[in-house]
């Protein structure tokens, strides 16, 4: 077995695995268990109660972070005429069509998100292989095939954040940056859990939020009461 660093071992002597922390006091937590020298992520993790191979139990779609994710997403958009010059004038980092699909397929990928108009979608479908498996496909369900660019592209760059349900059931978003300060951060986190509670399947039975945690980029994970914050 792998011997783990000093800073390693510190920081999770700092949390008591067998312990449901209040939010705020998850998050101060994280921030304090932080050991590692840039800006580390904070990242919620949610266990849901649903049969992820059941068409009807499938959860996906996107929310905007009311403070944001601390990191600049770089927006490619796919579209031709009146919609690349919107799309430029809306601050997309990329603006094209068959010069990007060929700058893909041959392994480009400086970007974060992709911004598709549903004209653009039956070449941009050719690409399925190839960006599906990195989770880079456009969808209108979290609103990234759409005439709307400008829309799109704002809500992108203020902090719009994608959540899909794996194998495993669960739910993996990130939340901000352990520099955040602890409010922003517990705000983030109750908008992406309020989403996901309102995103609960009809089919789902039983307990449906079976677990929540919250962790920064290499740090331990700390267990959440969702019941130390309201939820409308």
């Amino acid at each position: 077995m792998a011997k783990k660093g000093k800073k390693y071992v510190e920081a999770f002597k700092l949390v008591d695995r067998s312990k449901f922390y209040a939010v705020n006091e998850a998050v101060e937590l994280v921030k304090k268990s932080s050991y590692t020298k840039f800006d580390a992520t904070v990242e919620v993790a949610f266990r849901l109660g649903v049969d992820p191979k059941k068409a009807d139990q499938q959860i996906r779609g996107a929310v905007v972070l009311p403070n944001g994710t601390g990191k600049t997403q770089r927006v490619l958009v796919f579209a031709k005429g009146e919609k690349a010059k919107e799309a430029e004038a809306a601050g997309a980092d990329y603006v094209g069509d068959a010069d990007y699909i060929n700058k893909i397929n041959q392994g480009w990928f400086e970007f974060d998100v992709i911004v598709a108009t549903p004209d653009m979608m039956g070449e941009v479908g050719k690409l399925g292989r190839v960006l599906g498996p990195k989770g880079l496909m456009p969808n209108p369900k979290t609103g990234t095939v759409t005439f709307d660019v400008t829309k799109a592209i704002n809500e992108i760059k203020a902090g719009k954040v994608e959540y899909r349900l794996d194998r495993a059931g669960i739910i993996h978003v990130p939340v901000g940056k352990v520099s955040f300060d602890t409010d922003k951060l517990a705000e983030n986190f109750a908008t992406i859990f309020e989403t996901l509670v309102k995103a609960k399947p009809a089919a789902a039975k039983g307990t449906y939020m079976k677990s929540v945690s919250i962790t920064s980029t290499m740090g331990p994970g700390v267990k959440v009461d969702p019941s130390s914050f309201n939820v409308k």
